[in-house]
């Protein structure tokens, strides 16, 4: 396998991993803090940058099911949280391709 390059991001407020500070997604593509994750608060983002995606899985969550992809930092494997890939509830379709980063496993970098 070859070599894997990390993009760097710029811009007023930039989210990384909590771990590593790896560049994750800045705040021009948060679209929601009113959600929450496994270990608190979390954010719904446009783009996630420096991460890897798991394998699909259905899970029953507080607002219906979904299908999801849990999300990991491209350089330390830290879990950051899950891609919402299907949503089965018409009023919760918006999430579809959204990625979930739970708060405690951010860092601010910049």
């Amino acid at each position: 396998m070859g070599m894997r390059y990390r993009r760097y991001l710029t811009g007023e407020r930039i989210y990384g991993c909590s771990n590593c500070r790896t560049h994750l997604a800045t705040i021009h593509s948060m679209i929601s803090r009113a959600f929450n994750g496994q270990h608190g608060r979390a954010y719904l983002f446009e783009e996630v940058v420096n991460i890897e995606e798991g394998e699909p899985m259905d899970r029953p969550m507080t607002t219906g099911h979904h299908i999801v992809r849990d999300i990991y930092c491209v350089r330390c494997q830290t879990i950051l949280g899950w891609k919402y890939d299907k949503a089965w509830e018409q009023s919760q379709k918006y999430k579809e391709g959204k990625y979930i980063l739970e708060r405690n496993l951010l860092v601010d970098v910049q």
